[in-house]
C-alpha cells in the first residue's frame, strides 16, 4: 500500500482507512497520480485522500452492518454486502482488520473518488 494512505491522516485517531493497493492505483487513467501530486491540485488530492478515511475504529464486523459511512471529507461512502463480498462504492474489500496504533485499515482493490460537488 502507498504510504500516503496510512492512518496518520489527521490527529491521533482512531481512524478507519479504506486503503487502495498499488494495483488499484494502476487502474487509474495514466497521469492521474502525477497530476494530483502537483501543488495546484492539493485540494483535490486532499479530498480524495480524506474520502478513504472514516472517523473511529470500525472493524469488519461493524462495516458489514452499515449501508453508508461518512468520511473525513464529509461525503458518504456506500457500503454493500453480497454474500462474503463487501464493496465500498465500486471497490471490493480484499483484506480486513489490519490494526494500527491509531485505527484500522481495510484494503480495497480500487481507488474510490468522491462524488462531484
Amino acid at each position: 500500500m502507498r504510504q500516503a494512505w496510512s492512518t496518520r491522516s489527521r490527529g491521533p485517531g482512531p481512524f478507519t482507512v479504506f486503503a487502495p493497493t498499488d494495483d488499484a492505483f494502476a487502474k487509474l487513467p495514466a497521469g492521474t497520480v502525477e497530476n494530483l501530486l502537483k501543488p495546484e491540485n492539493k485540494d483535490e488530492l486532499t479530498a480524495i485522500l480524506t474520502y478513504h478515511v472514516v472517523p473511529g475504529r470500525v472493524m469488519a464486523a461493524e462495516v458489514v452492518k452499515l449501508n453508508e459511512a461518512k468520511t473525513l471529507n464529509g461525503k458518504m461512502l456506500k457500503v454493500t454486502v453480497k454474500g462474503s463480498t463487501v464493496m465500498i462504492n465500486d471497490a471490493k474489500v480484499t483484506t480486513t482488520d489490519i490494526v494500527a496504533s491509531n485505527g484500522v485499515i481495510h484494503v480495497i482493490d480500487t481507488v474510490v473518488l468522491p462524488p462531484a460537488t
